[in-house]
């Protein structure tokens, strides 16, 4: 084990933050850590590189262990330009380096037995710098700023001409290349766009070390990790396989933990009516009785009942009126800044109904787009056409929306001045603002917040065609979930900007790429556009292209009716599942009956009686482990749809 962690409680005075952590990472091991935001997740990686102490447990390292630790935020000033900085990530590599160089002019200036001496201790380190990759070091660096969105011309800045963002790339390029045994990584894709985010992606699937992760991007850990850390309810739980693994397991603990519970307070709640039944009879043998059966409640080993916090968003999108079926229409769309085009003869139609992600690297103009669309900036040239009965709704990821000055109760009240005052704090409880967090200023929230009240204020709207910059920054795994099934449930437009693959993955009829200053298109979701998008056939096609191109292959039908078959196939496995699900709680049942009847003194008493129910329960086990295999094929054989 490269890393121990025991018994871990963090407590700021009668607040507990989590408590009975214990877990340990094995080498090469690549492990997430989830759950709800402010449940403790940075907080833990602060405690294992001791940056904070735990008020309980301890953190053990394994012998000669290095470990490596991105923070969320960097606040590092240098005044090395960013490709020196990183470079020097390896000091051994470059002294090393350096002692090779010095020895090549040495050898130009002895002969005899010196030379070879001196020979024999450049192949001996050479040998060494090898080992090391010393070789290819600098061209890797090179690589990994480039992997991470940095072109040649910014090598030679430094920190204090940088953004927080840029800042962060810089010091995870360090990270990477330092190597350490076990990376610590807080939120690493935070600041990096699509290809960034793939490239990490392909490096920690390479990387040789273990990897200890906080991310919200699903898809990203449903890639990489093989065990996932649960921080739900102040513990941890580890399970085994990917993102989605977990999720279904997760699931099914729940699930399995919900019917114990139900079970057990209806036998609290039939011994309690006993206990009151007999106590009513008021005789002394009656009290008695009773006074026992309370004694047995209280022994009784309570199935706790697993709530999380109620850190849910409550999201119901319904436009209030139907638009016509052409929403936009964008005709040879042109923008530049400081005379660099962004982007130049960009058209694209969106129909009713349609689900549109924009996707492209970071300053390719994917957010400038959506502003020239809301008329917050204008083009340069080319043509919008909105259509008719279209009422959009704007959700800018910087919030720009918002005013600083008002109270979050005044945000909605001044944006809806029909609501009632009961009406704006229900909305805003939905959205996990309650009690005296109605009256914070706007200025005083964070990011997070400010995107909360955004999206109340979008779900208020009754808008027809949703254009969305980014709406799941800051939002935790369990809140995508519910703006995923929102938008799914939304029978209006929407046209988005996001880096979530999982959301694209889940919300996305069509891919619309912003790339070379122009525009192509992929019908499908995410996963179809990665299929799809380096094979020849779909080089150079242009938005403008696409019906023709749809027209000829037929692609749109095909895939609704693919999309159709999969659907079936899925309830068909899914009504499999639910009556393996029933028998596995039928069998559990008998199971903890029969280990009820063990108990029982008369039965005890019978041998033939007893034999008979150890070979039931022994069958009724091996029946489960079948079951539960079963279970599990099943679920591995559910077609994406």
């Amino acid at each position: 084990m490269i890393l121990t962690c025991q018994n871990l409680k963090v407590a700021f005075g009668d607040d507990v933050l989590f408590q009975n952590v214990s877990f340990q990472i094995r080498e090469q091991e690549h492990v997430a850590i989830v759950g709800p935001n402010g449940c403790g997740k940075s907080t833990l990686l602060k405690v294992i590189t001791s940056e904070l102490s735990p008020s309980e447990g301890s953190v053990t390292f394994g012998k000669d262990v290095t470990y490596g630790y991105l923070a969320q935020y960097q606040d590092v000033d240098i005044e090395e330009d960013i490709y020196h900085h990183v470079l020097h990530a390896n000091e051994e590599i470059l002294r090393l380096e350096q002692e090779l160089l010095d020895m090549e002019g040495s050898l130009k200036e002895v002969e005899g037995s010196e030379l070879e001496t001196l020979l024999n201790r450049y192949h001996e380190k050479q040998h060494s710098f090898e080992l090391m990759g010393g070789s290819s070091y600098r061209s890797e660096v090179t690589g990994v700023l480039k992997g991470l969105g940095f072109i040649e011309e910014d090598f030679t800045k430094t920190m204090d001409q940088l953004s927080g963002g840029q800042k962060t790339r810089v010091n995870l390029a360090r990270l990477l290349m330092q190597k350490p045994d076990l990376l610590l990584l807080d939120e690493p894709i935070n600041h990096l766009d699509l290809a960034s985010i793939e490239w990490l992606e392909n490096f920690l699937l390479n990387y040789k070390g273990a990897v200890l992760i906080v991310a919200h991007d699903r898809y990203f850990l449903d890639h990489i990790v093989e065990t996932v850390i649960d921080l739900s309810f102040q513990t941890a739980k580890s399970y085994k396989g990917n993102y989605s693994a977990f999720s279904e397991q997760k699931r099914l603990v729940m699930l399995t933990r919900q019917r114990e519970f139900e079970k057990q307070q209806k036998e609290i709640a039939h011994q309690e009516e006993v206990i009151t039944k007999l106590r009513q009879f008021n005789r002394e043998k009656s009290i008695k009785r009773a006074d026992s059966r309370v004694k047995q409640l209280e022994k009784m080993d309570k199935v706790e009942k697993l709530t999380e916090k109620d850190t849910a968003m409550k999201i119901n999108l319904e436009p209030d009126s139907v638009s016509g079926n052409d929403v936009l229409t964008v005709e040879h769309l042109q923008k530049a800044f400081d005379q660099q085009a962004l982007f130049s003869d960009v058209s694209f139609e969106i129909h009713r109904g349609e689900h549109v992600a924009l996707l492209g690297d970071n300053g390719t103009g994917k957010t400038t787009i959506l502003k020239i669309l809301n008329d917050k900036i204008s083009a340069d040239g080319g043509k919008v056409k909105i259509g008719t009965g279209v009422h959009i709704a704007y959700y800018d990821q910087e919030q720009q929306q918002l005013n600083d000055e008002n109270t979050l109760f005044d945000e909605l009240k001044d944006s809806y001045p029909n609501l009632t005052d009961t009406k704006v704090r229900n909305v805003l409880a939905a959205f996990l603002f309650t009690g005296d967090d109605a009256f914070k200023k706007i200025s005083a929230l964070s990011g997070g917040e400010r995107g909360r009240v955004s999206l109340a204020k979008l779900m208020l709207s009754g808008a027809n065609f949703l254009i969305l910059d980014e709406p799941t920054n800051h939002l935790d795994m369990e809140s995508k979930d519910i703006l995923e099934s929102a938008l799914n449930g939304f029978s209006g437009t929407v046209f988005y900007v996001s880096h979530d693959r999982y959301f694209i993955n889940q919300t996305a009829h069509r891919i619309l790429e912003l790339r070379d200053e122009t525009l192509y298109s992929y019908l499908g979701n995410y996963d179809y556009y990665l299929s799809k998008r380096d094979e020849a056939v779909y080089q150079g096609q242009k938005e403008e292209n696409v019906e023709e191109t749809v027209e000829e292959v037929s692609l749109g039908k095909l895939s609704w009716e693919e999309q159709k078959k999969a659907e079936a196939a899925k309830r068909k496995i899914q009504n499999q599942i639910s009556k393996i699900e029933e028998e596995i709680e039928a069998k559990e049942t008998r199971i903890s009956e029969i280990d009820e009847m063990f108990m029982d003194e008369e039965t005890a008493k019978n041998s033939a009686k007893l034999n008979e129910l150890s070979a039931e329960q022994k069958k009724l086990q091996e029946s489960l482990a079948e079951l539960y295999e079963k279970w599990e094929e099943l679920n591995d054989e559910i077609p994406v749809v």
